[in-house]
């Protein structure tokens, strides 16, 4: 009896662990989230962003429950408290839009979900191209945002702007494109939307 109680306690623990509870009260419609990746790629994006942050999606609400709308593969929608609970340590930072109530009106955000459904089901860019094609996480909402609000959350940049001297990120570069590594690529990355001058901390745990 006693073993049943303790197997039953560590069940409970570890299900605890693994799922998060979120203070949804806060939450809007058109939020960003952002968290550090347990990916293959997140160590290399992190060291070339100088950022901890190495994905992000798009909070939305459907009747009672939260969803991140993201770019994994393929590009899908994930209950909030799973997104989290996906992600290193389960930490998670919450942005949103300085002037939200204003700019996020409901035709807007019905304009932004349309724009994100487009995308819908297409296959994550493992070498971040700027096209519609396929498509990684801060690109889609950087697009959504822009296409659906006529705002541009982030500085776009060249891949050669960022930091690619430390060897792990040397060897993802290696992977991905052999020696034809491009360059000049636009690319939008998880931490210049998180550190957007239009964005204010919503919540960060």
């Amino acid at each position: 009896m006693k073993y049943i109680y303790l197997l039953i306690t560590a069940v409970l623990l570890y299900s605890c662990k693994q799922t998060p509870t979120v203070d949804t009260s806060v939450l809007q419609n058109g939020d960003l989230i952002f968290q550090t990746s347990t990916s293959a790629q997140s160590q290399a994006i992190q060291l070339a962003t100088k950022s901890k942050y190495s994905h992000c999606g798009i909070v939305y609400k459907e009747g009672n429950d939260y969803f991140v709308f993201e770019a994994i593969q393929p590009v899908t929608k994930t209950p909030l408290n799973k997104w989290i609970a996906r992600g290193k340590d389960a930490h998670y930072a919450i942005k949103r839009l300085k002037d939200a109530e204003k700019t996020l009106t409901k035709e807007v955000l019905q304009k932004m979900k349309a724009i994100g459904k487009t995308f819908t089901g297409k296959d994550y860019d493992l070498y971040f191209e700027w096209s519609n094609n396929r498509i990684y996480c801060s690109e889609l909402i950087w697009k959504i945002y822009k296409e659906g609000a006529g705002i541009e959350i982030g500085h776009l940049q060249t891949l050669k702007e960022f930091d690619l001297s430390n060897p792990a990120v040397r060897q993802k570069l290696k992977e991905r494109y052999g020696n034809n590594i491009p360059k000049n690529e636009k690319v939008i990355s998880p931490a210049a939307m998180f550190n957007s001058n239009l964005l204010i901390t919503v919540m960060e745990k």
